[in-house]
């Protein structure tokens, strides 16, 4: 198992669905680090979901205060699973980058889609056709997503237990971590 400095900061970003939550989780307990969640954070923030505040107060409104906290959490050691359009402002990218390691969870649209088929929480994709929603995100975030990355990590078929494992194996092989 690995030991990491308790200085390390690893960010997720990815797609809606992409695991950034539940590897962010578990990348975090086998690396001993605080986990945050900033989509959880923000709602703490806004006091109520995300979807309610991006429907009444309008994206550009969330976008400001993703940003503020996103600002906030980057600056803590720990696994920061960020919301999936975190990386649409230059700040976030560069921010995230600058404080720590960033994680790109890569998924493809149709994997996306079979985890997420039954999830009604996601505001992006409360469209008549989120397959193509998906699709058109891919398009327009992955380049994004590859700038703001120091890794990127295929999710389509590994095990969340053979994601963490992917993730320590590359911060180990950039001389991030020790071991034991």
């Amino acid at each position: 198992m690995a030991a990491a400095s308790n200085a390390l900061a690893i960010s997720l970003i990815g797609l809606p669905g992409s695991g950034k939550s539940t590897v962010g989780r578990q990348l975090a307990r086998r690396l001993g680090l605080s986990f945050v969640d900033s989509d959880q954070a923000i709602e703490q923030r806004i006091a109520c979901p995300i979807r309610e505040f991006f429907e009444r107060e309008g994206e550009q409104s969330f976008r400001d205060v993703e940003q503020a906290v996103l600002e906030e959490l980057s600056r803590q050691p720990g696994v920061l699973a960020t919301g999936g359009g975190a990386v649409l402002r230059k700040i976030n990218r560069e921010r995230l980058r600058a404080r720590g390691q960033v994680v790109y969870l890569k998924s493809t649209p149709e994997d996306l889609m079979r985890r997420l088929r039954n999830d009604t929480q996601r505001p992006l994709l409360q469209v008549s056709d989120p397959l193509q929603r998906l699709r058109d995100l891919q398009a327009q975030r992955d380049p994004l997503y590859r700038e703001a990355a120091h890794f990127v990590i295929d999710t389509g078929r590994p095990s969340v237990a053979q994601l963490v494992k992917m993730i320590v194996m590359q911060l180990e092989l950039a001389g991030l971590t020790g071991t034991s």
